[in-house]
């Protein structure tokens, strides 16, 4: 991990298309602006893991859903006996 010290109104430049500046420091509290092309998505690191967890229960599905799909696929019995 890069560590840098900055003063208010001075930035860090991240590649070439990415600027974080620092706007005001109170106490603990640090209030930075980000610049970066919308294509670069930019999130606070506890949205990101909740949409990382959200994402990831999205696309496993559920033993519903799966016992379901089961049911509804024909099976190797349906194959010997036609309708």
């Amino acid at each position: 991990m890069l560590i840098l010290t900055r003063r208010v109104g001075e930035s860090i430049v991240v590649g070439d298309d990415i600027t974080v500046t620092v706007f005001e420091v109170r106490g603990e509290a640090v209030r930075i602006g980000i610049e970066a092309p919308r294509s670069v998505q930019v999130h606070r690191q506890e949205v990101y893991e909740e949409l990382r967890r959200t994402n990831e229960q999205a696309v496993s599905p559920s033993d519903d859903a799966i016992e379901s799909l089961r049911n509804a696929l024909p099976t190797a019995e349906d194959d010997d006996n036609p309708r």
